[in-house]
C-alpha cells in the first residue's frame, strides 16, 4: 500500500519535529483519532470487493499497529528526556506514604475481645437490622414499654411480620442473648457480642449510631458474685487498678435483680469538677458504663433454656463510653469521634 508507506514516512518526520507531550498528542490525534488518517483509510474498505477488503484490512491493521508503536516509542523518549532534565533518578525509592491508623473504637473493640477471651468468652456478632420480637418481646419488654416508642427506637419502614413484628435498627446488643441461646440450645454459654446499635440521641455522651458489647454467661449455679467478679476483672484489665467500679440497683425488664455499672470519671478523676466548672461529661464524678443483672427467667424461657436448672447474668456496655474513660484518652465529647476529623485518630 503506497499510501501506507507514505503515511509512515510522514509520521516519522512529524515525530522528529515533536519536542513535548502537547505536540505528541496532536500527532496522535492526526493519525489515530476518530477523523485521523488511519481511520480515513479504514472507511474506504467498504467500497472494495470482499476479497480485496479482507486483504487490505489486514494491511491496514498492521499499519495501525506500526503507527501506535512509533508513537509509543516517542512517548518513552520524551519521558526519559523529561526525567533527565528534572534530574530525577528513577532508580531511587519513592516517598513513603504515611500509614493510617485504626479508629479509636476499633482499638477498644480489639482490647475488649482479648480481655474476655482470657475468661473463655467467644466473640459473636448478630444483626444490626433486627426484628421487634428479638429486641423487645423475647427480652420481657411489653408492647407499652417506653423503649418501644418512636422517640427511642429507629423503626424500619417495611412490612410487619405476623410472628416477629416490625423491623428496627437494633437498639441494643441484648437481642443477641436470645439468638445465642437458640443457637447453643444447651448451656454452658459464655458469649461476648460486639456490634453497632442505634438510638435517636445526640449529646456529649450519646450519638445516634454507637457500639455496644454484650456479655452473657449461663450455666448451673451462676450467681451475682460471678457477675461482679467478671466486671471487676474487666475493669482492672481495661482501665487499670486505680479505677473504681460501683453497682447501683436499677430496673431492667430483662434482668432481675438489675444494676447499673458506674466507673469513676477519668476526665475529672471522680471529683465531678474540672477546675471550678462541673465536669462536662459525667457531671458528678461517676459515668454510667451500662446495665447488668441476672438474666430474667422469662428471657431464659424465650431462649429455650430451662430456668429451673440454669441461671445466668448479662450486661451491656457502650464501647465508646468505656474507651472515653480509659486513662490517657481524654475525650470528653463522644460526638468528636464521628466528626471525620483525622487529627483525632492521628494522636493514637
Amino acid at each position: 500500500m503506497k499510501s501506507a508507506d507514505n503515511m509512515l514516512l510522514n509520521l516519522k518526520n512529524d515525530l522528529l519535529n515533536t519536542t513535548n507531550f502537547v505536540q505528541l498528542g496532536e500527532v496522535e490525534v492526526r493519525y489515530l483519532g476518530r477523523n485521523g488518517q488511519v481511520n480515513d483509510l479504514m472507511k474506504k474498505l467498504k467500497d472494495l470487493s470482499v476479497i480485496e477488503r479482507s486483504e487490505q484490512g489486514k494491511k491496514l491493521n498492521q499499519l495501525k499497529a506500526n503507527v501506535e508503536t512509533l508513537i509509543n516509542e516517542k512517548r518513552k523518549e520524551l519521558t526519559h528526556k523529561e526525567d533527565f532534565e528534572k534530574k530525577i533518578d528513577i532508580t531511587l525509592p519513592g516517598v513513603k506514604i504515611p500509614k493510617g491508623s485504626l479508629h479509636l473504637v476499633s482499638y477498644a473493640i480489639e482490647e475488649i475481645e482479648k480481655i474476655f477471651k482470657k475468661l473463655g468468652f467467644i466473640r459473636m456478632s448478630y444483626p444490626e437490622v433486627e426484628w421487634e420480637y428479638f429486641s423487645f418481646e423475647a427480652l420481657n419488654m411489653p408492647s407499652n414499654h417506653p423503649a418501644r416508642d418512636d422517640f427511642e427506637t429507629f423503626f424500619i419502614d417495611s412490612p410487619k411480620d405476623k410472628n416477629f413484628g416490625r423491623m428496627v435498627l437494633t437498639p441494643h446488643t441484648s437481642s443477641g442473648q436470645i439468638r445465642e441461646m437458640l443457637r447453643v440450645k444447651e448451656p454452658p454459654i459464655r458469649m461476648i457480642n460486639i456490634g453497632k446499635t442505634y438510638r435517636p440521641n445526640w449529646d456529649a455522651s450519646h450519638v445516634p449510631m454507637f457500639h455496644q458489647f454484650e456479655g452473657l454467661c449461663i450455666d448451673e449455679n451462676i450467681n451475682i458474685t460471678h457477675l461482679k467478679g467478671t466486671i471487676d476483672f474487666f475493669a482492672k484489665e481495661f482501665f487499670g487498678s486505680d479505677r473504681e467500679i460501683r453497682l447501683r440497683p436499677f430496673h431492667f425488664q430483662f434482668t432481675e435483680p438489675s444494676f447499673e455499672v458506674d466507673i469513676t470519671c477519668d476526665i475529672c478523676k471522680g471529683q465531678g469538677m474540672v477546675g471550678d466548672k462541673k465536669c462536662r461529661l459525667c457531671k458528678q464524678g461517676w459515668l454510667e458504663l451500662g446495665g447488668t443483672g441476672m438474666v430474667h427467667p422469662n428471657v431464659l424461657k424465650s431462649g429455650g433454656i430451662d430456668s429451673q436448672r440454669y441461671t445466668g447474668w448479662a450486661f451491656g456496655f457502650g464501647v465508646e463510653r468505656v474507651m472515653m474513660m480509659k486513662p490517657g484518652i481524654g475525650v470528653s465529647n463522644m460526638r468528636v469521634l464521628y466528626d471525620s476529623d483525622i487529627r483525632i485518630n492521628e494522636q493514637f
